[in-house]
């Protein structure tokens, strides 16, 4: 045997070994079969005193319907408002294109989708035009360069067929240059799934995410014409959202088997922006992926899949802890979106305008939540406010559970 083969047969078995060590690993960790095993934080070396304070600053926004706190696994504390308890369901908003992302993950680790890099216009023919050089990881870091009013296309949730207003989004900046955090990016995605798999987003979801990690209630929303909405829009419980954070935590891997790549979530974990724009806090948040990072320094790496109305989902995967926060919703019925009387005024382009005038319906009486629209709503209840005001603190109240 010459060196060099010895060289490649020392390799490969390095190689095996580390593969047996990590496998074996993961399946020496908890993960939840079912629901999840509870423990006090003590348990896990937690204060409880830490615990409580994070939850206190949840609950000073009367917003908050649920909070979960995941460490190691094990449910080590949640508290829910007045009429709300573990079994409901919570809406996502933009939370869910953190979801939809690990999709494209998933279809580059089968090989369907070539890479991160590959054009756009691979998979979706009406892209070869001045869109061309857009890649799947512009729209993945919200740095496609498509046109960007003012509302993000938030419009776009009214309209009876959503994905067709997303494919004649035309270019307005060079692809890859400016972060601008665009709604269409993320209606795309959709797209490019099916043409890469023939299926559809929400049926992938389901098959090789959910079935995997025992999500078994939930609603995934389509629009009018049967197009998922892959940018918004996923109901269920805190505990649940909780577990595809615990999914992140752990590299993509569950119970020994890989979902998503560990590759993959390193890179999802890796930060692009280092800023982006402070709406609604003071505070530095960077992007990758479909990912915010609330916190990235010495002290601590914290990564959060975000919603409109402050809805996250936050993962410290150092310290395998996930921290799930939803605010006040009532679900109406179905899954696919049906404005029913309010579809006469989805020409309105402000977005404002429309949201203030759907929740006056609504505390009027002349919309009836229960019967007359089927789709997401939050209404003013579950609105944050106090949430955004004490972000820093609440990230650093993260960042703290895990320190001495």
């Amino acid at each position: 045997m010459t060196f060099t083969l010895k060289n490649k047969v020392l390799t490969l078995i390095v190689f095996l070994l580390l593969f047996i060590f990590d496998n074996s690993f993961a399946e020496s960790l908890e993960f939840p079969n079912g629901d999840w095993i509870q423990k006090n934080p003590n348990e896990v070396n937690i204060s409880e005193e830490k615990v409580n304070t994070l939850f206190d600053l949840s609950f000073a926004d009367s917003a908050t319907q649920a909070v979960v706190l995941i460490k190691d696994g094990y449910l080590i504390g949640e508290r829910y408002a007045e009429e709300f308890d573990a079994s409901s369901f919570g809406t996502s908003w933009s939370m869910a294109k953190s979801f939809y992302a690990a999709l494209i993950g998933i279809s580059i680790d089968r090989d369907e989708i070539g890479s991160l890099d590959d054009k756009v216009g691979h998979y979706l023919d009406y892209f070869n035009d001045e869109r061309s050089e857009v890649t799947i990881r512009d729209l993945l870091d919200m740095t496609s360069g498509l046109e960007y009013p003012e509302n993000e296309h938030e419009n776009m949730f009214f309209l009876q067929n959503q994905l067709e207003y997303a494919q004649q989004i035309e270019m307005e900046k060079e692809p890859g240059t400016l972060f601008e955090y665009n709604n269409v990016n993320s209606m795309l995605l959709g797209d490019i799934l099916q043409k890469a798999t023939g299926k559809m987003a929400d049926e992938l979801l389901v098959e090789r995410i959910f079935s995997k990690i025992g999500i078994n209630d939930f609603t995934l929303w389509r629009d009018e014409t049967g197009n998922v909405l892959t940018y918004c829009c996923i109901d269920m419980s805190a505990r649940d959202y909780s577990k595809f954070g615990l999914l992140f935590s752990r590299n993509g891997n569950w119970e020994g088997e890989e979902i998503i790549s560990k590759d993959y979530v390193d890179e999802t974990f890796t930060q692009v922006w280092g800023s982006t724009p402070q709406w609604w806090t003071d505070s530095e948040r960077g992007y990758s992926l479909h990912w915010w990072i609330s916190k990235n320094d010495e002290e601590g790496s914290i990564f959060n899949a975000s919603g409109k109305y402050g809805q996250y989902i936050f993962v410290d995967r150092k310290n395998d802890i996930i921290f799930t926060r939803i605010t006040k919703y009532h679900p109406t019925s179905g899954s696919v979106q049906n404005w029913g009387l309010f579809n006469r005024y989805n020409k309105i382009k402000d977005v404002d305008r429309l949201i203030n005038l759907l929740r006056f319906y609504v505390d009027v009486g002349l919309l009836d939540l229960s019967k007359d629209v089927e789709t997401p709503i939050t209404l003013d209840e579950g609105y944050s406010k106090e949430f955004y005001q004490n972000y820093g603190e609440i990230i650093d109240s993260i960042a703290n559970l895990s320190r001495d």
